[in-house]
């Protein structure tokens, strides 16, 4: 869209919710369009890049000035939408995907640092993408230049752990609800249908039962995806006691082995790189079956990081509180929760051993940062199929100290260092996944949970408010528990969207085959990263139900032959 002088041009993708309200700021009886592009336009004609502290919603934005001779991109606070650059012998070239990239790039080859991060976390850090030359304007971000400059992204905001003790449970409690059903009611601004994702957990099933509130009337369409290999791979019990008690109508897409065949390559051709395990394919066959009957949803991601969703938290504050019982320190005040209070939450962690066995290998009582890279780092399994040169982690190490330490981040509380970590990092990976899953069948997914002003309340609430005797997410569920069915509600077994890839394989079959073909041949085993020894079905072999080896391996593997080969 052309500005009306002829000025600016811009290129945008994502949805500003907030566009009725800024159309009145700036005028809105000398709009040609209805449109929030317009409203962009005009927000950053007026303000410049000090627009973008005005804009709630998801986008990527490339703005160009005719007279200045100035190009402007910017991208959305969390990183929902993507922006990636090239900078060659040829020029600046930008795109929301890398794959339309790849054809100005000098050279096609794997960023080794990159690699470093994907095979500690499965995702990357900072600006780097597995392809070395293209980088990603990270969330937050803008960038302003004029032919021949190189990008030097500046940060636009940051979420403030300025933590609050002046108020108590009951007004962050109604803080809360008013703030999530606000943004809620915004999401839900669309010129067509809207239904969300319901995965059976909280955070999904809240937001689809907040907007089944705000529009009770007519039909609602929610989607869950299920495995027919078991109940540890089948949560659509839980999605349908939902649909029952709101009225929903329910859509749950059957996912077997053989959609694992057909369509993993195409997962890893929409991603642009791997990311964030083995959930993306389960989410592109869910968005599949909701492109068929709607094209806008809800999505729960957020919930996790913002609220403190994830066992590993439970984790490391379990191994504190054995600490502090030890050393008699339990009971001072250095802990949010004690010993004794964390007993009744540790059920969460039955299908967790795994995790358990390998934290506690060594380095028990240790530093916190460096307890915590224990937990998330998932190189430690990786021995005997990686090189040394592809386990070296030095500077993978270095980076997340200094993001799990940011000046941001009070240094009292190990919980808000945790899903501060969490939230600048997994989360922007998991946001890939569920942009790019959902757009690859024209699906437009929101994610409600990610409203700024939401985000930054959640960020000033004290950590023992959130994180009370070591209950995840427990403030939300008790402020909003009369949303939910009690079967919900009451759930210790919640595992993200588990994949019965490791039971396919164990037990032979088409998806062994593609895997052991894959992996097995001669140009997968000339990968500089993998050990020369590296035997394929020791690896099929050695996977527990939940491992992501194979996941990580197969995935890289499929994305070197696209992009890179």
């Amino acid at each position: 869209m052309l500005s009306d002088d002829g000025r600016y041009t811009i290129v945008y993708n994502g949805e500003i919710y907030n566009y009725i309200e800024l159309r009145e700021e700036l005028g809105g009886e000398s709009f040609r369009t209805h449109s929030d592009t317009e409203v962009i336009l005009r927000a950053y004609q007026r303000w410049g890049p000090a627009c973008l502290d005005r804009l709630r919603g998801m986008f990527a934005i490339a703005i160009w000035d005719a007279i200045d001779n100035k190009l402007f991109l910017a991208r959305d606070r969390f990183g929902i939408k993507p922006l990636y650059w090239a900078k060659t012998s040829r020029g600046l070239y930008f795109a929301s995907e890398m794959k339309a990239l790849r054809p100005f790039l000098d050279d096609r080859k794997v960023d080794n640092a990159a690699l470093s991060d994907y095979f500690t976390f499965q995702f990357c850090l900072g600006e780097k993408t597995l392809m070395a030359g293209i980088a990603q304007l990270p969330a937050a971000h803008y960038a302003s230049l004029t032919p021949g400059q190189v990008v030097h992204p500046v940060r636009y905001w940051d979420v403030q752990y300025n933590i609050d003790y002046s108020h108590t449970e009951l007004w962050f409690a109604e803080r809360l609800r008013e703030l999530l059903e606000d943004s809620v009611r915004m999401h839900l601004r669309a010129d067509v249908e809207v239904g969300s994702y319901v995965s059976g957990g909280v955070d999904s099933s809240l937001l689809a039962a907040m907007a089944r509130g705000v529009r009770p009337d007519g039909s609602f369409q929610a989607f869950n995806g299920r495995f027919s290999d078991g109940l540890d791979f089948d949560e659509s019990r839980y999605a349908q006691a939902l649909a029952d008690e709101q009225g929903m109508q329910l859509h749950v897409a059957d996912i077997d082995e053989q959609d694992f065949v057909d369509h993993i390559a195409k997962v890893i051709w929409h991603l642009d790189q791997p990311t964030a395990g083995p959930g993306a394919f389960p989410q592109y066959m869910v968005s599949k079956r909701a492109g068929k009957s709607i094209k806008v949803v809800l999505g729960g991601q957020g919930g996790d990081e913002i609220f403190g969703g994830y066992a590993r938290y439970l984790v490391a504050y379990f191994e504190q509180c054995i600490k502090g019982a030890i050393e008699g320190t339990l009971h001072n005040g250095n802990y949010l929760v004690t010993y004794e209070s964390i007993i009744p939450s540790l059920e969460t962690l039955r299908q967790y051993k795994p995790m358990l066995r390998e934290f506690w290998a060594s380095g028990l009582f240790g530093e916190r940062d460096e307890r915590y890279w224990r937990l998330v780092n998932r190189a430690n399994t990786f021995a005997g199929i990686l090189t040394p040169e592809a386990l070296d982690q030095r500077e993978t190490f270095e980076e997340f100290k200094n993001i799990f330490r940011g000046d941001n981040v009070g240094k009292g509380s190990y919980f808000d260092a945790m899903t501060h970590f969490d939230f600048k990092t997994l989360l922007p990976a998991l946001l890939q996944v569920e942009d790019r899953m959902s757009m690859a069948h024209g699906v437009e997914a929101r994610v409600p949970f990610l409203d700024h002003p939401l985000v930054e309340f959640a960020a000033t609430i004290p950590a023992d408010v959130k994180f009370k005797n070591g209950e995840l997410k427990r403030l939300l569920k008790a402020v909003f528990a009369s949303r939910l069915p009690q079967t919900i509600r009451d759930r210790k077994d919640k595992m993200g969207f588990p994949v019965p890839l490791n039971l396919w394989l164990k037990r032979g079959g088409k998806a062994r085959d593609l895997i052991g073909d894959m992996l097995g041949s001669e140009q997968a085993r000339s990968r500089p990263y993998l050990n020369a020894g590296m035997s394929i079905d020791a690896v099929l072999d050695s996977q527990s139900v939940y491992g992501r080896n194979l996941w990580a391996l197969l995935s890289l593997e499929l994305w070197h032959r696209q992009f890179v080969d």
